[in-house]
């Protein structure tokens, strides 16, 4: 990889993309008011339709819904495309990173958001356990897009979330009985079990990252060997680059959709629920980033460890909590508010990142 010295503002110039960077700066710069109008087409139709949601739920192949899966893959896919898989080797030689991200994600995440949902939902079993399979369900899909707005590492990004995939098939069904059943057994605490194979969750992985990984991977590989290197990244990457945010709005549409109009009918649950959601995103997101300056390490990959740290996978959360809990129950409700909550305080964490660089890296190098 090769490195610039560039401001902020500039990222993009130099690189062979300020074509991605024309077409992508009014979405950028009114990313927050676009996802609120998305949050509100999406409630508004669930609340319209009031028979959207079982609409949805029947558009489906298998168990998985396919407007969700549709939004995912156009939503990960130009990123993956965008990956630089070449220099994996360097960043799978970087013991550090991966450590440090494997502590925040599988340690210190879902013990964090098992505290406070026990802390700040005692009397709420049903969102208590909805926001606990939240924090064990560790981000696969839209940290790509925050990484990437960020300016943040992608190829550590990319490595980050198949560590997290296999993960998940390996850990979660292990992690939701210990934080659902065994844990709460040991402290005294009442709590509901959750049951779920690890095929339920293998399938979701394969589906929802599997798919766009080996498109974008494919992509590349045989773009560059085609058309060459210089072609892939300064014609096709651009083309295909606005299709993420596209797709980013589209997802969240359909899943606001999914429970408009229970979220419009309990605000005050909503409220309750997106109380831990904002302490946890806080104390992941600034912990993780502070830690990774004090020890040094160059912003890119602090920015992508903290965002993958701090985000999660709410499309798995929400599949087992529906194929577990039902549709209607409130652990899949604390699912579908997890996005409520995630997307707007994210998107104001990538201008915070951004602005941290300026002050805290003035002087580093930008790695594109």
């Amino acid at each position: 990889m090769r490195e610039v010295h560039v401001r902020t503002a500039d990222i993009d110039a130099g690189t062979g993309r300020q074509h991605v960077a024309e077409m992508l700066s009014t979405l950028n710069r009114f990313l927050p008011l676009w996802i609120g109008l998305s949050m509100a087409v999406g409630v508004g139709l669930g609340k319209i339709f009031t028979g959207l949601d079982d609409t949805l739920e029947q558009v489906k192949v298998g168990s998985v819904s396919l407007p969700i899966a549709i939004g995912l893959f156009a939503m990960m896919y130009p990123i993956l495309a965008k990956v630089k898989y070449r220099s994996m080797g360097t960043v799978l030689g970087d013991r550090r990173s991966l450590v440090m991200s494997l502590i925040l994600n599988w340690i210190i995440g879902p013990a964090l958001m098992f505290t406070l949902a026990w802390l700040l939902l005692p009397d709420l079993p049903e969102y208590r356990t909805g926001l606990i399979i939240v924090g064990l369900a560790r981000c696969i899909a839209m940290v790509l897009i925050w990484n990437d707005l960020a300016c943040g590492d992608r190829e550590l990004a990319a490595v980050l979330v198949a560590i997290n995939s296999v993960f998940q098939i390996l850990a979660f069904s292990f992690l939701g009985y210990f934080y659902l059943e065994l844990l709460p057994g040991w402290l005294g605490l009442d709590s509901d079990g959750i049951d779920i194979t690890i095929w339920q969750i293998a399938k979701s992985v394969l589906i929802f990252l599997g798919i766009p990984l080996l498109a974008g991977f494919l992509t590349r590989l045989l773009g560059e060997r085609v058309k060459g290197t210089e072609w892939y990244e300064t014609r096709f990457i651009p083309r295909i680059g606005p299709v993420a945010l596209y797709g980013l709005l589209f997802t969240i549409v359909i899943l606001f959709a999914l429970q408009g109009e229970r979220i419009t009918n309990e605000p005050l649950d909503v409220a309750r629920i997106a109380l831990p959601l904002l302490v946890y995103f806080a104390v992941m997101w600034f912990g993780s980033f502070f830690t990774g300056l004090r020890m040094g390490m160059p912003y890119e990959r602090n920015a992508s460890i903290a965002f993958t740290a701090a985000g999660n996978n709410f499309e798995l959360a929400i599949a087992v909590a529906i194929g577990v809990f039902g549709v209607s129950s409130g652990q899949a409700l604390a699912g579908v508010v997890g996005p409520l909550i995630e997307v707007p305080v994210l998107v104001a964490l990538v201008y915070v990142a951004l602005r941290a660089r300026r002050k805290y890296y003035p002087n580093r190098a930008v790695t594109q």
